[in-house]
């Protein structure tokens, strides 16, 4: 059944963590890494003038925890070969809203619980931020909801319907451009990082579609690419408040607000959503007056990141 209007959730709406890196019992913590967390905690999206049909939404897990040497890393999946789509592919947990779901950060704890087993404990597993939504492929919205494994007790349950592997990638290197590990003899010739740029066959401009290799090509591991590499720049972009090495976006890119408002507005799938849920298409803002481009962007985003200092420094 469809949800009316007024029982519709507002699903980028959750508390503040409560989460103190300087209280949390880390030892081997890096100074780096330390100001990565404390900067992700702080982190407020922007209020966003869009309104998602929830039927199109969904959320992916990003998992950090600390490595031995005091380090961040994030938690990679390899999705089985079975899968309908996206089978092999390197990902990060996740998956489409139900109606059981309270909130955008339940479906990815949820969705990251019944793939990898990991609790959906807040003490375990502390709530850092949670970011702008992003554009799928499959016509999908989707919100990143960034976390922090504290328990190191914690020991992956796979389910093997789904999830083949499990691994992790140091976030810093989604800032780099050469890889955080020795190369195979046979990959000597690879670059760890390489970018496409394709013209979207939906809205106006090109789109640059990123690729990482994870050292585990040999075994079979596909490498980081697409939405997950995307929202994987972004992660350490925010929190290690820096520009990543790399060109994150094709010349005149769309910024991702004005993406989904070109898909809300024009595509199909989403307006019938929208109507579904009582959401009026054509009531949402014009694209052009959600920014110019992801390099006029470029300056909004360096004074958003200068107040989150500020607060963590405060």
């Amino acid at each position: 059944m469809s949800p009316t209007r007024g029982s519709r959730l507002r699903l980028l709406q959750f508390h503040r963590p409560q989460f103190d890196v300087s209280r949390a019992s880390i030892p081997e913590l890096t100074a780096e890494s330390r100001r990565c967390i404390q900067t992700l905690a702080a982190y407020r999206p922007p209020r966003s003038p869009l309104k998602y049909p929830k039927s199109r939404c969904a959320a992916v897990l990003v998992a950090l925890f600390v490595g031995r040497m005091g380090d961040l890393y994030v938690l990679l999946s390899r999705r089985a070969s079975s899968l309908r789509t996206y089978a092999g592919d390197t990902a990060l947990p996740g998956g489409k809203w139900e109606p059981r779901d309270k909130s955008i950060e339940q479906t990815a704890r949820r969705e990251a619980y019944e793939e990898i087993g990991l609790p959906m404990d807040y003490k375990k597993v502390p709530l850092l931020c949670i970011l702008e939504p992003l554009l799928a492929g499959n016509r999908l919205i989707v919100t990143p909801v960034v976390v922090l494994i504290l328990d190191k007790t914690l020991r992956p349950i796979l389910n093997r319907a789904e999830v083949t592997s499990l691994f992790s990638h140091p976030l810093r290197s989604f800032l780099q451009s050469e890889p955080p590990f020795p190369l195979e003899p046979e990959m000597l010739e690879l670059k760890y990082h390489t970018y496409t740029d394709y013209e979207s066959n939906t809205y106006p401009g090109r789109i640059r579609m990123h690729t990482f290799l994870t050292g585990r090509e040999a075994g079979g591991t596909k490498p980081i690419f697409g939405l997950t590499a995307s929202i994987l720049i972004e992660v350490a972009k925010i929190g290690y408040a820096r520009e990543p090495e790399i060109e994150a976006y094709a010349p005149g890119q769309l910024s991702m607000q004005q993406r989904i408002a070109y898909e809300l507005r024009h595509d199909p799938i989403f307006r019938e959503a929208e109507r579904a849920e009582g959401i009026d298409p054509d009531k949402t803002p014009d694209p052009s007056s959600l920014g110019q481009s992801h390099k006029a962007d470029a300056e909004m985003s360096r004074r958003r990141k200068g107040r989150m200092l500020l607060r963590v420094k405060l």
